[in-house]
């Protein structure tokens, strides 16, 4: 038993500082396991998932909550919000690292070629308050609750 507690947390280790969804990614062309949160089980080779963890598998086989039937579907879609669990293969999650480090490099690439601002306000992104206009009128009128002020 001692093998199998040590083997979670060597995963819990390995895998905090992945995102899930770049594990899915992944995992893409791999049989996988989607426990469902109405207690389903879906086993079947992932074909595409997208930024909401929805997922498409191909020859998926449907365990029902009981385990008692099962179906063979030669596709089907799992919408994101109804997963419990996903079980992965331990091949997979070695191949995880090197495609986050691209990612990470190709983010830093394009980051660097975006022109600079400081935020608001600032037709150059110069200092707050510089530009077109600061940003502040006065309105049409200063009291009575008329224009922009408080109305003192």
């Amino acid at each position: 038993m001692a093998e199998i507690g040590d083997f979670y947390w060597e995963f819990a280790e390995f895998t905090r500082s992945m995102l899930p969804l770049s594990l899915l990614r992944a995992a893409r062309d791999n049989e996988i396991l989607v426990e469902l949160t109405n207690g389903e089980t879906y086993n079947g080779k992932l074909v595409s998932c997208d930024s909401y963890m929805n997922l498409v598998l191909n020859d998926a086989i449907l365990t029902t909550k009981t385990g008692s039937r099962f179906f063979h579907l030669s596709e089907c879609y799992i919408r994101g919000a109804t997963v419990k669990c996903i079980r992965l293969s331990k091949d997979v999650i070695n191949n995880v690292p090197a495609e986050e480090q691209n990612s990470k490099y190709n983010r830093a690439v394009v980051r660097s070629k975006k022109p600079y601002s400081s935020g608001r306000g600032g037709a150059r992104g110069g200092k707050r308050g510089t530009g077109r206009g600061t940003g502040r009128g006065t309105g049409r009128g200063t009291g009575r609750g008329n224009g922009r002020g408080r109305g003192q």
